[in-house]
């Protein structure tokens, strides 16, 4: 399995708000952690309806929501990536966000297991 590869298919799927796309990624026990929550993890989702369900949430939250200046690191000899971006989009009450982030990701028999966003925090 290509990694980077991946890493790069999975951000154009993200850009393109795919949701089928974005989920033959994941394996059916993925846990998906977002940056905002009620506990240092932040939200936690485990499990391929509920993640697609949290991800479905994001687009409609920040409908034209898309991820540039992306970059794709490998861990060689483990089944990780990062992908560092900067995300762009407007909020439904119309605030613009641009934050720079970045995704951890876990791979499993080619499939994501574990994918741990992290934002910038603008204030």
């Amino acid at each position: 399995m290509d990694i980077r590869s991946t890493l790069q298919e999975l951000c154009e799927a993200f850009n393109a708000h795919d949701l089928d796309r974005i989920m033959a990624f994941f394996s059916d026990d993925c846990v998906l952690e977002m940056p905002r929550g009620n506990n240092p993890w932040g939200s936690r989702f485990e499990g391929k309806r509920n993640v697609r369900n949290a991800l479905a949430t994001r687009f409609e939250g920040l409908p034209d929501v898309h991820y540039g200046n992306e970059q794709h690191f490998v861990d060689s000899g483990t089944e990780t990536g990062i992908s560092k971006w900067t995300l762009t989009g407007t909020n439904l009450d119309g605030t613009r966000k641009e934050v720079r982030g970045c995704d951890f990701y876990t791979f499993r028999d080619g499939k994501v297991v574990r994918k741990d966003s992290y934002w910038k925090i603008v204030e």
